[in-house]
């Protein structure tokens, strides 16, 4: 399938993550199969002021395309002016975010709080479509809680301003994560317009991926939390869709992949930035681990390479 110009070849696609999708996960998802990426969010004003964390937010390998750079904001103009900023970081896809549930996005007038002003909704996606030399895209969420719900209207608004795909999280901003999600919501989107609509919310394995799209019709399935510790689930979910079998990864193979990870992270970082953002990444490869508890602790700890290495061979030697 195709978002705009951009050829799609897989189903599952990793979602964007405020702390977590950047440059080394994005590449590692990518070398086990997804079929596009999307940047951590970033702020339109960090951008304008051409803020140094936001820029480099924004850069992008060869080894993660296609890939997409996500923006948030509430002002049309400083949101075409962060998109032709970041085109010069040649993204494939400018993704825009009203989705984000944190209070802070929201209280900066970003995010899911967008979706109560389907105007400004308008505004916003027809000035970066305007700018954008690249397909936009808009992540949305069911509503801003259950007695707003109003993501198909939203949806047809991106779409007649320019958008070429909406990403759904089938819950409300006040849901946040809990409880599960409406696929009922999603497939009403996917009637109600002509682009590709991409289905979003707890998907961690191929069965819950292959009940997204059979139940909603949806193009594409977005993979957030389910990908953390796991970049195994994309490799897992084409296996399915091409009726070949997958084994579990054995604790060697999560340990090998995880040394990876957290290698790249210290080599694009440095590694003082590095190990601290590890961590979380380490805790979440350690799920299913015996003893996982007594190594989550350890990990907290982590502050050097060295360190991480030999944590590591601990291990395997479990094994």
């Amino acid at each position: 399938m195709k978002i705009g110009t951009v050829n799609i070849n897989k189903k599952a696609v990793l979602a964007p993550m405020a702390g977590v999708t950047d440059r080394a996960f994005r590449e590692l998802c990518m070398k086990f199969g997804a079929g596009y990426t999307v940047s951590e969010m970033v702020s339109s004003k960090g951008i304008s002021y051409l803020n140094k964390k936001s820029i480099e937010l924004m850069e992008i390998s060869e080894k993660e395309r296609p890939c997409g750079i996500q923006l948030f904001g509430d002002n049309p103009e400083a949101m075409a002016t962060a998109a032709k900023i970041a085109l010069e970081q040649n993204p494939d896809i400018i993704d825009i975010n009203m989705g984000c549930p944190a209070p802070k996005v929201n209280k900066s007038g970003g995010g899911a709080v967008l979706m109560k002003n389907p105007d400004l909704c308008y505004k916003i996606v027809k000035a970066v479509k305007d700018t954008s030399t690249v397909p936009v895209t808009v992540k949305i969420r069911k509503g801003w809680d259950e007695q707003s719900i109003n993501a198909v209207e939203i949806a047809k608004v991106c779409e007649s301003a320019g958008a070429s795909a909406i990403t759904v999280h089938g819950r409300t901003r006040e849901q946040m994560y809990k409880p599960f999600v409406d696929l009922k919501v999603i497939e009403q989107v996917k009637l109600a317009v002509s682009i590709p609509v991409i289905g979003n919310g707890d998907i961690f394995s191929p069965k819950d991926a292959i009940n997204m799209l059979s139940q909603t019709g949806c193009d594409l399935v977005m993979i957030g939390r389910g990908a953390l510790g796991n970049p195994f689930i994309f490799s897992e979910i084409n296996a399915v869709l091409n009726n070949e079998t997958f084994a579990e990864p054995k604790i060697e193979e999560k340990v090998a992949v995880m040394t990876e990870h957290i290698l790249n992270i210290c080599k694009y970082k440095g590694e003082y930035l590095g190990m601290k953002e590890a961590r979380r990444h380490i805790c979440m490869y350690l799920k299913g681990i015996p003893d996982a508890a007594s190594f989550r602790n350890q990990a907290c700890h982590l502050e050097t390479m060295d360190q991480f290495l030999d944590f590591a061979n601990k291990i395997t030697k479990i094994v």
